[in-house]
């Protein structure tokens, strides 16, 4: 009766899996061979699969003053109609400028050399030539060195400048602000995203409407891409699988 090892079994398995998974991107690809690649449609972030309410600790909430017969607005920053992004669904530019230099450079250098000797001039009145000779010259010697150089280099250069609209899909319990903003641009055949999040604060957002990346808490900045170009600089399915498994 021939059966098969439960060994085999999952690696077949994995074979299948990987290769499904390889067809279904293959098949992706080929559907947009002879156009260029297509953009996703507009829609509700908060439909997401992959989207999560943001939770922060808050602090107890505390009831506006009463002003009767007040011109002033609790809130606004004039006497007329705050412009400025306040509610879900308002749109607020981020303005994205990200300028990062990093350079380090360690080097280290150790030398060590030891030598030991040990032998019997005597032994019970013996002589040391008698005993050198019975047990051989400088009875015991030992000698040992090791040597060790080791040099380290990092150098990142890293400029992002963008600026895109995004949407407020959540006001929290302390009136900060959720903020997710998404974009995409296609020239020619390559498929530009840009996605950003995060947490800003209403007094944070400036009157024309803007906040900078540096005033959003848990910020989140994607910048990719798809199409030829990002096909040929990604490594295959199978060199990432191999690179991946391969000891050495």
């Amino acid at each position: 009766m021939f059966r098969i090892s439960p060994k085999t079994v999952k690696y077949f398995s994995l074979s299948i899996l990987l290769s499904s998974t390889a067809a279904c991107s293959s098949l992706a690809q080929l559907s947009e061979v002879g156009r260029p690649p297509r953009m996703t449609a507009i829609s509700d972030p908060t439909l997401a699969a992959s989207y999560r309410p943001i939770t922060m600790p808050m602090p107890p909430l505390r009831p506006p003053p009463e002003e009767e017969a007040s011109l002033w607005q609790s809130g606004s920053k004039a006497f007329f109609k705050d412009q400025r992004a306040s509610q879900v669904g308002d749109l607020v530019t981020i303005i994205v400028d990200i300028t990062d230099n990093a350079a380090f450079n360690n080097g280290t250098t150790a030398n060590r050399a030891a030598t030991e000797k040990f032998g019997i001039p005597n032994f019970f009145g013996i002589k040391g030539k008698i005993v050198d000779a019975l047990t051989g010259a400088n009875s015991l010697q030992t000698s040992s060195s090791s040597n060790n150089n080791a040099t380290g280099k990092i150098a990142r250069n890293e400029t992002v400048t963008l600026r895109l609209a995004g949407t407020i899909t959540q006001v929290l319990p302390n009136g900060n602000f959720v903020v997710m903003g998404k974009q995409e641009v296609r020239v020619n055949s390559e498929l530009r995203e840009l996605g950003v999040s995060g947490i800003v604060r209403p007094q944070d957002i400036t009157a024309d409407n803007t906040v900078t990346h540096d005033r959003m808490a848990e910020a989140r900045i994607a910048y990719g891409g798809r199409g030829t170009l990002s096909q040929l600089q990604t490594p295959r399915y199978g060199q990432q699988i191999i690179g991946n498994i391969l000891p050495f």
